[in-house]
C-alpha cells in the first residue's frame, strides 16, 4: 500500500474546510448525477494533507463505491516521472540536454521534415538534430496520431505506432523512420517524444523503463501501486469508466491494465494511486526531497519547471493562456491570462482518463484530482483548481 503523507486540518495550513467542504458537496454532486463515476483527489500544503477524499463509485458496472486507494490509469502524467527520470541520469553525468537523440537512438540519425503541398506530402531534410532537450519540452518535430488528420498523422496511424504488443525500442525505431511534423525546435506540438524519452533511459541504464523507475523512484518514494501494470492481487482497486460517455453517447475505451505490459509507454502508460502521485508531487515541491531521500536536486527542478519555450509557439488547445513548457510540464508564466487562478512559477498537466495535478511554490501547496471520464477531464482540471484555490485563506 501507499507511504501516507502526514496530515493536517485544513485551517492549520491555511485553507478554508468549509471551502473544502464545498469542493467534496460539488464533487458528490456531479458524481451522483452521473456526470463523473467517482474519483479521488488529494489538496496538500506546507508538506501536509488537509484534504483526501473519494466520491462516487470505483466500478459503475457494479455500484462499487470509490475508495481513496483506488488504482487509476494515468495516461500523461506518466511523463513527469519519466521526465524525472531522464534528469536524474543527467545529474550524474550520462547524457547532457544538447545531446542529439542519436547518439543513443541510431536510427534518429537522419530525420526527414513533412512538407505538405495541395495535400500531398515530401520530406527535406531536418536543418539539425533532435535533441534532449527536444524530447523533453516537446519541440522535437514528433507529433501524436490523434492531434489531427493530416498526412503525417495518417502516417503514424498506419505504422500503428501505438500499438501495445511492441518493445519501446520497437517504437522508438518506428516514430524515427516517419516524417517530422516540424524542424526541431521550430514550434511547441505535444508528442510521443516522451516515449522517446523512456526508450532512452532504457539506452542509458541497460534497464527496461518500468524496472528503472521502480528501483529509482517508485521504490525509494513508497509509491507501491504505481507501475505499467497492476498486479492480480490488486486488481479489485482498480478504478473504471462508464462504459458510455454520459455527453455523448460515444464508448469509453481505456487501457488494459490487469496484464503485464510489453509496451512500456513512457508517456502514457502508468497507473498509480492519489496518494502515490501526491508523494511524487511531494518530491517536486520540495525541490527533490522526500522523507530523508533525494532524487534530484534543487536546481534541477528549478530548470524542469522554468519556460523552454521563449519565443517558439505552436499548438494552442493545450497550453492555456499565460502558460510555457519546461522539460516535463507545463509552467505559468504570468499571473493574470489563463481562465483559472494561480501563481507565477506554478507548474502542472494531466492525463487522458481525467488525471490532473499541480504543484504551486509560491502557495506551498499542490493537488491531485483521479478521474476515469476521458470525456469530461477538461471541465474538472478546472473547476477542481478553481475551487481549491478558493479555499487558500493564508
Amino acid at each position: 500500500m501507499s507511504t501516507p503523507l502526514p496530515t493536517a486540518q485544513p485551517e492549520d495550513v491555511g485553507l478554508s474546510a468549509a471551502a473544502l467542504e464545498r469542493l467534496t458537496r460539488v464533487l458528490q454532486e456531479r458524481a451522483a448525477s452521473g456526470h463523473v463515476p467517482g474519483g479521488v483527489a488529494i489538496v496538500a500544503r506546507h508538506g501536509k494533507v488537509a484534504y483526501h477524499q473519494a466520491f462516487g463509485v470505483q466500478d459503475p458496472a457494479s455500484g462499487q463505491p470509490m475508495q481513496t486507494n483506488a488504482i487509476f490509469r494515468i495516461y500523461s502524467m506518466t511523463k513527469a516521472i519519466v521526465s524525472v527520470a531522464v534528469m536524474m541520469l543527467w545529474e550524474e553525468g550520462r547524457l547532457l540536454l544538447e545531446d542529439p537523440i542519436e547518439r543513443y537512438i541510431p536510427a534518429f540519425a537522419t530525420p526527414k521534415v513533412a512538407v505538405i503541398e495541395g495535400g500531398t506530402m515530401s520530406t527535406v531534410p531536418a536543418r539539425r538534430s533532435i535533441t534532449v532537450q527536444d524530447l523533453l519540452r516537446h519541440t522535437s518535430g514528433l507529433t501524436y496520431e490523434f492531434r489531427g488528420n493530416g498526412p503525417v498523422h495518417k502516417a503514424y496511424a498506419e505504422a500503428r505506432v501505438a500499438r501495445l504488443r511492441q518493445t519501446n525500442e520497437e517504437q522508438a525505431n518506428g516514430l524515427a523512420a516517419l516524417p517530422l511534423l516540424h524542424q526541431p525546435g521550430a514550434a511547441w506540438e505535444y508528442s510521443r517524444s516522451t516515449d522517446v524519452l523512456g526508450r532512452l533511459v532504457e539506452v542509458i541504464s541497460g534497464q527496461s523503463l518500468g524496472t528503472f523507475l521502480s528501483d529509482r523512484i517508485l521504490q525509494p518514494l513508497g509509491m507501491a501501486d504505481a507501475g505499467f501494470w497492476v498486479p492480480e492481487a490488486a486488481q479489485g482497486r482498480i478504478a473504471e469508466p462508464f462504459a458510455e460517455d454520459p455527453e455523448n453517447g460515444g464508448t469509453v475505451g481505456l487501457l488494459d491494465v490487469r496484464r503485464t505490459a510489453i509496451f512500456e509507454s513512457g508517456g502514457g502508460g502508468m497507473v498509480s494511486t492519489a496518494m502515490d502521485y501526491a508523494r511524487f508531487l511531494a518530491l517536486l515541491l520540495n525541490n527533490g526531497r522526500l522523507d530523508g531521500t533525494r532524487l534530484v536536486g534543487r536546481k534541477t527542478i528549478e530548470l524542469m519547471t522554468a519556460d523552454h519555450l521563449g519565443a517558439v509557439t505552436g499548438a494552442t488547445d493545450l497550453l492555456p493562456p499565460g502558460h510555457g513548457f519546461g522539460l516535463g510540464f507545463a509552467v505559468r508564466k504570468v499571473a493574470g491570462m489563463a481562465p483559472f487562478p494561480g501563481s507565477v512559477g506554478s507548474y502542472f498537466w494531466g492525463g487522458a482518463a481525467g488525471t490532473t495535478f499541480w504543484v504551486d511554490p509560491a502557495e506551498r501547496l499542490f493537488a491531485v484530482l483521479m478521474l476515469q471520464a476521458p470525456g469530461q477531464r477538461e471541465y474538472y482540471r478546472v473547476l477542481f483548481r478553481d475551487l481549491v484555490y478558493a479555499a487558500v485563506t493564508d
